[in-house]
């Protein structure tokens, strides 16, 4: 098995309207801040997708134009936490400063991710894959 194979990128998508982080809305501006100050996150999943450590979550922002503009990897697997039976699964990650500050300012469109139907969580397409790299300056 390569290397590629045994790590994924993962699209999450975040409603700014909708997502919250820590009472706060998750707009691309306070993602960046997060990646600065407090890069370590915990993150909601509707179902448990099979992420590794050591993977990327490429935050797809839905408002006000839809675009990925930040990055994090995967610091641990999915778990369930038996102390939130409202919360189905949990991930933990870290946004990656550097990468997210150059998303932030120059962001990738849908159109450049080959997003169809857009669901909460699902892999990277391999064709997007260099552009997220790039754009990241990974």
């Amino acid at each position: 098995m390569t290397e590629r194979e045994a790590v994924a990128d993962w699209i999450y998508i975040l409603d700014p309207k909708r997502d919250t982080l820590d009472g706060e809305p998750s707009d691309r501006e306070a993602i960046r801040r997060l990646a600065e100050e407090e890069p370590g996150l915990e993150l909601w999943l509707s179902r448990r997708n099979r992420m590794k450590q050591g993977e990327r979550l490429w935050f797809f922002f839905t408002h006000p134009e839809p675009a990925v503009a930040a990055v994090a990897e995967v610091d641990q697997e999915p778990w369930n936490d038996p102390d939130a039976p409202d919360i189905p699964y949990l991930v933990g990650a870290t946004l990656l400063p550097g990468a997210t500050k150059a998303l932030y300012r120059d962001p990738v469109g849908p159109d450049e991710l080959g997003l169809g139907q857009v669901r909460s969580v699902q892999k990277v397409k391999p064709e997007a894959l260099p552009v997220l790299l790039a754009r990241a300056g990974l």
